[in-house]
């Protein structure tokens, strides 16, 4: 009988870091979380609508913010591009989005950027919710 009990607090023990692999995968990749759920469809549509976005940010020039900036608002922006996770990485490694914008294009790019990681913390979100069960597929 001690078997048993051993047994079934192993798969508990499991399902409960599930929602936070998702939400951790889903932050750093944009629809990992919903492919470790199984809903292949749903993460390559999250992943092609934050990578194309981000992509359009940046090949419009957009600003990417770094971290020691003392306004408010530059912080802000920081943190919501931060949310794109490993493509904010690529973008800091690659040094895209270095110039000071001078143009509305360069702007638009800037909020594309801010938008798609926006967009991707939601998503991380909505993968850990669902890994919860506090949200029907």
């Amino acid at each position: 009988m001690a078997l048993t009990a051993q047994t079934t607090a192993a798969p508990a023990a499991q399902s409960s870091s599930l929602p936070i692999m998702c939400l951790l995968a889903g932050w750093l990749i944009p629809g990992a979380g919903h492919f470790l759920l199984r809903k292949p469809i749903r993460g390559l549509l999250l992943f092609l609508s934050i990578a194309g976005m981000y992509a359009v940010g940046i090949a419009l020039q957009g600003k990417i913010y770094l971290p020691n900036t003392g306004d408010l608002l530059a912080i802000l922006g920081f943190i919501s591009q931060l949310g794109s996770g490993l493509l904010y990485v690529l973008a800091r490694v690659m040094d895209w989005g270095h110039l000071p914008v001078q143009t509305a294009f360069q702007d638009y790019g800037t909020k594309f950027i801010v938008v798609a990681g926006l967009l991707n913390l939601v998503a991380a979100v909505d993968a850990h919710s669902l890994a919860n069960g506090r949200k029907a597929s």
